[in-house]
């Protein structure tokens, strides 16, 4: 019977993995630091009672060691995520974490036989685009000219309006949020080390994850459940832009699929894989959906407001990892529906946007057209 360690096991991704693994037989650990941003009244109630818990930070050496004894396969998935304005918090969790962690296995020569780390389809710039000749291309981030001006699509070398299509994981990786750069950090480090040291290691890159236990407090990521809170307080979404970029939404059961696949499949050794569900949602789209569902008659709200950084539109090309026998079950409409009866049995749901939003602007990580 193997044993896991999972990172983050108690949050959205984390945790389903954990259910996943104790349900296919695994002896299952966690180390969890139950972060209030996500977990403001403490462990929540979804925790798996045949997973073992551990209270602790992964940028605590002696907690990482303790959380690793005995383990046979890393499931990374601790981090700090979204647009928060912390810079040296996303650095020092994400990357000063994850090194740690892979410092800790090699100095300690422990006998980890695989290593699984949570990477982000935000590590790309803007993802892929066919200008109007066809050719397939990777732009860089928009200018914040661009973005300021209120033009908001990508443009091929000629300057016209160019079309995204699926992004497969040869594009460039960058990534120009904090977040971002930390999640390409994390991914590089484990892959670098994992040749290094001869241990297999896998990066999965997500898309937009979704479904219960996505957090109802924190106002920085997660846009479905960030747009619910919202309209279940008779308030509007706030959309960035004009509502048309799009993304690409993936349920967090797909996601922990996926993560068992690799951890069992010799051929994800060494590999990068795009998870996703191939299809892009325009975010306005989104925010009517997500109104009419739950039955409150609330239009979005378009005040032009932009993040710097932020990729226009990203659907993943999910191929290589089809290539191992993974597919998406999950459609959006189901995924939905599943996730608003899930926040439905929360109780009274309050609403932390309008302050976060409030500190962005103040910490310039949102901006407005034509205003800087």
């Amino acid at each position: 019977m193997a044993t896991a360690l999972v990172t983050g096991g108690a949050g959205l991704i984390g945790s389903h993995i954990v259910d996943l693994l104790v349900s296919e037989g695994w002896q299952v650990r966690v180390l969890d630091n139950f972060e209030p941003q996500t977990h403001r009244n403490g462990p929540p109630a979804w925790l798996n009672p045949s997973a073992a818990y551990q209270t602790g930070d992964v940028r605590d050496r002696a907690a990482l060691r303790a959380a690793l004894d005995g383990v046979d396969v890393v499931f990374h998935e601790a981090a700090y995520g979204g647009y928060m304005p912390e810079i040296a918090k996303y650095i020092e969790v994400n990357s000063y974490g994850t090194a740690l962690l892979l410092e800790t296995i090699r100095d300690d020569a422990l006998p980890v036989r695989k290593v699984i780390v949570a990477s982000s389809q935000a590590v790309y710039d803007e993802g892929a685009y066919r200008g109007e000749d066809g050719a397939l291309f990777f732009p860089e981030t928009r200018p914040l000219a661009q973005l300021q001006a209120g033009i908001w699509e990508v443009r091929d070398a000629c300057g016209h309006p160019a079309t995204p299509v699926p992004t497969p994981e040869r594009t460039p990786i960058g990534g120009q949020t904090v977040y971002a750069i930390s999640k390409a950090d994390q991914e590089r480090l484990v892959m670098a080390w994992g040749r290094q040291t001869g241990i297999p290691t896998v990066a999965l890159r997500y898309s937009c994850t979704y479904g219960p236990r996505q957090s109802i407090f924190n106002p920085y990521t997660g846009v479905i459940a960030i747009f619910c809170t919202r309209l279940l307080n008779d308030r509007a979404p706030v959309v960035y832009e004009d509502g048309h970029q799009t993304r690409d939404f993936c349920f967090v059961e797909d996601i922990a699929r996926a993560n068992l696949l690799v951890a069992t499949d010799d051929r994800a050794d060494g590999g990068v894989f795009n998870v996703g569900s191939g299809v892009g949602t325009a975010i306005g789209d989104l925010a009517r959906l997500l109104a009419e569902t739950l039955g409150v008659a609330v239009a979005p709200e378009f005040p032009g407001a932009f993040r710097p950084g932020e990729i226009r539109h990203l659907t993943s090309d999910f191929s290589r990892i089809a290539a191992l026998g993974w597919q998406p079950q999950v459609p959006l409409a189901v995924g939905i529906a599943r996730y608003l009866a899930w926040i439905r049995t929360q109780g009274d749901v309050a609403e932390y946007f309008t302050a976060a939003a409030a500190r962005l602007r103040e910490q310039r990580i949102v901006h407005l057209a034509g205003k800087g």
